[in-house]
């Protein structure tokens, strides 16, 4: 995947695209594939939950390991990091953006409506995870129930 996107693009920038979009493919038909296998027919449907699940369950399920943290950001509440220590593709690649788009597809598909992007750093690499307005409006209204 990476190496046909390499082949078919002119700068970085048209590779983290390609990258993140192939990514949304595959965690739209990934998740799904996961509760077919796993026979769960419910879906989280709050944040906290459903980003506890991708780090936990839907990471291990993916790359046979959790991703290592998930936070959130102190004054944003919309914004949540997956942190990342050491991403095997990344010693391979410098461009972790199919898994940003692994990360979107898997929640917008969940009704998550949300913008991923990807950090690297000497620590690893975060995956920020920028969620719509709407989804906060939704949470705290779930709060307030």
């Amino acid at each position: 995947m990476v190496q046909y996107s390499q082949n078919r693009v002119d700068n970085i920038h048209d590779l983290q695209n390609r990258l993140a979009d192939f990514g949304k493919h595959v965690g739209i038909r990934v998740l799904d594939l996961f509760f077919l296998r796993v026979g769960k027919d419910k879906r989280e449907v709050r944040l906290t939950p459903m980003l506890v699940f991708i780090q936990k369950v839907f990471w291990k399920y993916l790359f046979n390991r959790e991703a290592d943290n998930l936070e959130q950001h102190a004054q944003e509440a919309n914004v949540y990091y997956l942190i990342e220590r050491e991403c095997l593709v990344n010693k391979f690649i410098s461009v972790p953006n199919d898994k940003t788009g692994i990360i979107e597809g898997v929640l917008c598909s969940s009704g998550f409506t949300c913008k991923v992007l990807a950090q690297q750093g000497p620590r690893g690499t975060t995956y920020i995870i920028n969620f719509d307005k709407s989804v906060m409006e939704r949470e705290s209204r779930l709060d307030s129930k």
